[in-house]
């Protein structure tokens, strides 16, 4: 039976955490992957990245990408007990704002507390990532116990419930 997750639990996860591995593809077919610092507003994901980044060039591109969201689990009082993390894995369509056009409650939280200037504003861009179909979960909303059985610790849910 697989892990009880629903789409309200995901978002709500994502919002607590803030370090994801963005995944895309070059025009040249190859895979790359790279670890983000993100936040979540109105069910989308902002991260930031310079403006003539390796990344924001190849996602400009081709805008399809992967967000896989990692959450340390640990046992309490023995934290030498290795838990594998629980995951949020999703698919979904980027696209690059410049800064100016975001909304400042999304700045604010993305940048936590950084000086965003007009020269910040022209080296910078901002993806914003709208996920599509369904996450895709490990260890969401189960025991640590029951992520000893892969069957029950995986879950779905849709992104649009």
């Amino acid at each position: 039976m697989p892990a009880p997750v629903t789409t309200d639990l995901v978002w709500r996860t994502m919002e607590r955490e803030l370090f994801a591995v963005l995944a895309w593809v070059t025009p040249g077919g190859e895979a790359r992957s790279t670890g983000v610092v993100y936040v979540v507003h109105d069910r989308k994901l902002y991260v930031g990245t310079g403006a003539t980044s390796w990344k924001a060039k190849q996602i400009a591109k081709n805008p399809r990408v992967a967000m896989t969201v990692c959450m340390a689990r640990r046992v309490p009082l023995m934290p030498w007990i290795q838990v594998p993390d629980a995951t949020i894995a999703l698919h979904g369509v980027a696209r690059l704002l410049e800064v100016g056009s975001v909304d400042p409650q999304v700045l604010k939280k993305l940048y936590r507390g950084m000086e965003v200037d007009e020269a910040f504003k022209a080296d910078n861009v901002v993806l914003e990532i709208v996920p599509e179909g369904d996450f895709v979960t490990y260890g969401v909303g189960v025991s640590l116990l029951t992520m000893r059985r892969p069957a029950e610790a995986r879950g779905r849910a849709p992104v649009v419930a």
